[in-house]
């Protein structure tokens, strides 16, 4: 595997590396971004951290320039000069945005409801607790960002997939997007698995997280969602209107065929081919949540998709049981660069406690990646 390692992190630290950001700025230089989870943040209020890097040289070199504190899950995008960064305050905490105009090295600070303060979350895990999900995209003038909420656990802090409710962010390009009031928030849409009267496939713990705004061919918006069912290989297709206030699930025909394996993925259309492009975790064997085999997969209609090549795959244990537990590459974020594709990932590799909890972060480039469309082309 060819990479370029921007950040290790010892395990015994218990602090873990996660949510890795990636753009391309409009001077050529790169910037990316990830944060810490476990040993730098909790739920009671204290700041998270989020590290910037920078590269001048396409990812060969990289030099971290910057620290924020105050943000977690933070995704970055850029408009006209400048770039932005949209983060929670903590895990569940504010949604809040920050801008650059000097390539990363500085950035605005959010200061209340009229300036950065996006959305407000409930203290301590009380609803709303939004969770910022794959990243923005940018369709026909309009940016668009998925969020989550996750629901008030019964008995108290805790994780399950059923309750989280999926909606979506957005705001016009051209508005002052630091200014809240330009942008709206969609309805609030709950997966509920026991309409299936299937509990093989569905049932009152299944449900859906961190999603992907996409057009589709037909112009329409589409929200290609992670999903967590009794059944593996399936992602959630939602739709959304163009103005970003109504979010749809259509039960009949909402539940697709997809490589996600319970993990986040990032999808986006080839400018070159029209062709929609993923990054995804393939399972391998009887596991329905595993995350040691990143593969692309791509599709015309965002419906059916075909795999494409092999990323990443585990080559530092010779037991697939013990790779499958320990390696993880995951949450990638990457971006179209002229012919090839370029993107950071989070990695559990070589002494990571678990395939979760990411030691490390990779950059890495796939050179001529059309190459890998032919069969679909």
């Amino acid at each position: 595997m060819k990479y370029v390692e921007l950040r290790y992190q010892d395990p015994r630290t218990k602090t873990y590396l996660g949510s890795p950001s990636l753009v391309i700025l409009p001077d050529g230089a790169l910037l990316a971004s990830h944060d810490y989870f476990n040993g730098i943040k909790n739920h009671n209020g204290e700041s998270c951290l989020t590290s910037i890097y920078r590269s001048e040289d396409s990812g060969k070199t990289w030099k971290q320039i910057t620290h924020i504190i105050g943000a977690f899950w933070m995704t970055m995008f850029t408009v006209g000069n400048s770039v932005y960064g949209i983060a929670n305050t903590q895990e569940y905490g504010d949604v809040v945005i920050r801008r650059s105009d000097d390539g990363g090295f500085t950035w605005t600070t959010p200061e209340d409801e009229n300036n950065g303060v996006l959305l407000r979350s409930g203290p301590k895990r009380v609803t709303p607790n939004y969770q910022i999900t794959p990243g923005t995209t940018i369709i026909d003038n309009r940016i668009y960002l998925p969020l989550d909420d996750l629901q008030t656990y019964p008995g108290g802090p805790g994780w399950g997939p059923q309750f989280f409710h999926t909606c979506v962010l957005s705001a016009p390009v051209d508005a002052d997007l630091l200014n809240p009031a330009n942008w709206t928030l969609s309805n609030k849409v709950a997966f509920d698995g026991t309409k299936y009267n299937d509990p093989e496939f569905a049932d009152a713990q299944s449900g859906w997280l961190e999603g992907n705004i996409v057009k589709a061919p037909d112009g329409t918006l589409a929200n290609i969602i992670r999903m967590h069912l009794n059944t593996r290989d399936k992602a959630g297709y939602l739709t959304l209107s163009k103005d970003g206030t109504k979010l749809d699930f259509d039960y009949e025909n909402g539940i697709i065929d997809f490589q996600s394996a319970r993990s986040k993925f990032k999808i986006a259309q080839d400018p070159v081919s029209g062709l929609y492009i993923t990054f995804c975790n393939k399972v391998v064997g009887d596991y329905k949540t595993i995350r040691n085999y990143l593969v692309m997969a791509a599709s015309r209609d965002l419906r059916h998709w075909q795999h494409l090549t092999d990323v990443m795959k585990d080559d530092s244990h010779s037991d697939p049981e013990e790779s499958k537990l320990k390696t993880g590459f995951q949450y990638v974020d990457w971006k179209f660069d002229g012919d090839d594709i370029i993107y950071l990932v989070r990695v559990s590799y070589d002494g990571a406690n678990n395939y979760h909890d990411s030691n490390r972060i990779w950059f890495c480039r796939m050179e001529n990646y059309a190459q890998y469309m032919k069969g679909m082309l």
